[in-house]
């Protein structure tokens, strides 16, 4: 039906009778809306969204993997740029993040359709084997595991929040932050009040400080970046503002470089409901770790999701953003667990 269309509409503009052609060298960005032509107060907005892209993580031989939740999929892209899938039925999986061992951790959510195995899992790429981590906590269901970062001590670290309308399948009292260590102990580390709605998160290399998204939908929600201390035994202690996207549709992933500055994909051109603005154009976000904002990079889709790093030196930063991702040379180097960053090689300079 949409190859027809596009057919249609060539068609038509080839034969429709014209009075001029446009000038060369017309500027067409200062072109005007036709409002002689539109219904009142008429606005564009979204009419189906097809893919949303989330997830992205590198492995130590520089294949990227990265979900598409509407698709129910995880794929794998080769530095060549070739794309398969990984797993055909991924269980509403969102983030992905990769142990010290280079194992893929996912998370397994509920959100976009039906299927979603509410849990984290974790995959051996050289035998194919899936361990489930944990599906349960004190017996009840997560709501939609969402993102996810392991640490250089064995434990992992996710986030359960939930942005489904329906909630009458949800069993959890709270939208929580947790950790698993590596004997099988499971904590809830952060809950509300201190946080309203936990999205993406990363740790810094030292393990000291955890960062983390809160970004709630309601109208005068969180979107919010957080820092917490975290204690040699896995426990947070003081909270710190680290950045506030206001009204705006508000921080998705996050990553940090080299250099501690993080990473943040945020935005949206067109608010999905009541509660978000256009105020956070789609871009990836760089602050300090003081919060000081140091620019954005645009990226031309909709909405902006997550993002890693990657190539020669981890130079380059991959984003997910709405049905594409896309790639920008760096000139410093991207921060990960793994792999270490003397298997990517040094890199020169950009890319």
């Amino acid at each position: 039906m949409s190859i027809r269309l596009v057919s249609t509409l060539i068609m038509v503009s080839l034969v429709a009778p014209r009075t001029s052609l446009p000038a060369l060298g017309q500027d067409l960005a200062k072109a005007t809306t036709p409002t002689g032509l539109l219904a009142p107060q008429a606005v564009t907005s979204v009419a189906a969204r097809l893919a949303l892209l989330e997830g992205p993580a590198f492995d130590g031989r520089g294949n990227l993997f990265f979900s598409d939740i509407f698709a129910n999929r995880i794929y794998r892209m080769t530095p060549g740029g070739v794309v398969s899938v990984l797993r055909a039925d991924s269980g509403r999986t969102n983030g992905n993040t990769f142990d010290a061992r280079g194992r893929l951790i996912s998370c397994e959510g509920a959100e976009q359709g039906p299927g979603g195995r509410r849990r984290i899992v974790r995959t051996d790429l050289e035998t194919g084997d899936v361990e489930v981590l944990t599906e349960r906590y004190h017996g009840k269901r997560y709501n939609s595991p969402n993102d996810v970062v392991a640490d250089a001590k064995g434990r992992v670290w996710f986030t359960d929040p939930y942005y489904g309308d329906d909630r009458s399948a949800l069993e959890m009292d709270a939208e929580a932050v947790y950790r698993i260590d590596p004997d099988g102990t499971l904590t809830r580390v952060l809950s509300q009040p201190d946080i309203e709605r936990p999205n993406g998160l990363a740790l810094t290399p030292d393990g000291k400080t955890l960062y983390v998204v809160d970004s709630h939908a309601r109208p005068g929600g969180n979107r919010k970046v957080w820092a917490f201390d975290v204690a040699a035994d896995g426990g947070l202690g003081h909270r710190r503002l680290v950045f506030d996207f206001g009204r705006g549709r508000g921080g998705d992933g996050l990553r940090l470089d080299e250099r501690g500055n993080l990473w943040v994909a945020a935005g949206i051109t067109f608010p999905r409901h009541s509660g978000e603005t256009a105020d956070v154009p789609p871009g990836v976000y760089v602050l300090t770790p003081k919060g000081e904002l140091l620019g954005r990079i645009p990226i031309p889709e909709d909405l902006c999701t997550n993002l890693a790093f990657g190539g020669p030196g981890r130079r380059t930063l991959f984003v997910t953003a709405g049905e594409s991702i896309y790639r920008v040379p760096l000139a410093v180097s991207g921060y990960a667990l793994y792999p270490p960053l003397e298997q990517v090689g040094p890199g020169e300079g950009p890319g």
